[in-house]
């Protein structure tokens, strides 16, 4: 897993653009891990005179102790559906935790209900909207899903591109540490499925969401109100990422790569 680039902190001079055209101060994130893109998080919201607020149910203990001693940070060890609905002026959402529809979806109703509560313009920065997670479901605690909403699943399964069924210990694989959903695509299914259903039922006509996706790195998306003063400068911004094919073509070669490797460990290993 060492040889997967997977930090959102890849993305950390378009996020940090995004805040700063947004002129965001105060800053909620969802997950946090090692903490490395939330050190940078915590740098922007200092210069900002802002805050962090960082929500992650058990990260790793070097996040913990460097938070601790961070004056800005705000650590919250609770899942974030939980923890969510006590926050208050937020001005943006960096969301990178729990990689599924349920989860994502009721994290993004949460986000643009406290922005309208707050008088706030939505803007949310998230990862891993591109594969695996797109349009498969992703569960570092399943029990926490309910089970109408949670897809059959396993800890054992690996996924491959182009294969929307799984392979018993073989691809892209949780180790045990988290599980796939046994079937990619299908309604409620996938971080890029939540999203775009989320948009279609809170976008109006006074309030657009626009989306930007960058297929790099698992995906980062930009979602926001094309109606905040702010957002024709973000959009120029960030549209020359939209989708772009070169991104996506070095995306596609990168994990067909990372796969290989991941096939003659195994293979060596057996």
């Amino acid at each position: 897993m060492t040889l997967l680039i997977h930090s959102m902190s890849e993305f950390s001079d378009l996020i940090l653009q995004s805040l700063h055209i947004a002129g965001a101060r105060n800053i909620a994130e969802v997950g946090a891990e090692f903490g490395g893109m939330s050190q940078q998080l915590a740098a922007y919201a200092r210069a900002m005179d802002g805050s962090l607020t960082s929500i992650d149910p058990c990260p790793k203990p070097e996040f913990v102790a460097w938070a601790g001693q961070t004056p800005e940070v705000r650590h919250i060890a609770e899942p974030s559906l939980d923890a969510m609905p006590g926050l208050n002026d937020v001005d943006a959402w960096v969301i990178d935790g729990d990689h599924n529809y349920y989860t994502v979806h009721n994290e993004l109703r949460i986000a643009d209900a406290l922005c309208q509560r707050d008088g706030k313009h939505f803007l949310a920065i998230m990862h891993d909207v591109s594969w695996p997670c797109a349009r498969r479901d992703f569960y570092y605690a399943p029990e926490r899903i309910p089970a109408e909403h949670r897809h059959a699943y396993s800890y054992d399964a690996g996924v491959v591109p182009g294969d929307p069924g799984w392979r018993e210990n073989r691809g892209f694989r949780g180790g045990g540490h988290f599980a796939w959903a046994l079937h990619e695509g299908g309604p409620r299914n996938g971080v890029l499925t939540a999203i775009e259903d989320f948009r279609a039922e809170a976008g109006t006509e006074a309030r657009p969401l626009a989306w930007a996706h960058v297929p790099a790195v698992f995906g980062l998306g930009v979602l926001f109100d094309s109606s905040a003063p702010w957002a024709p400068a973000l959009a120029e911004m960030i549209v020359p990422w939209h989708n772009n094919k070169l991104l996506a073509a070095l995306e596609a070669n990168r994990l067909q790569n990372y796969l290989a490797v991941i096939d003659w460990q195994d293979r060596a290993a057996a």
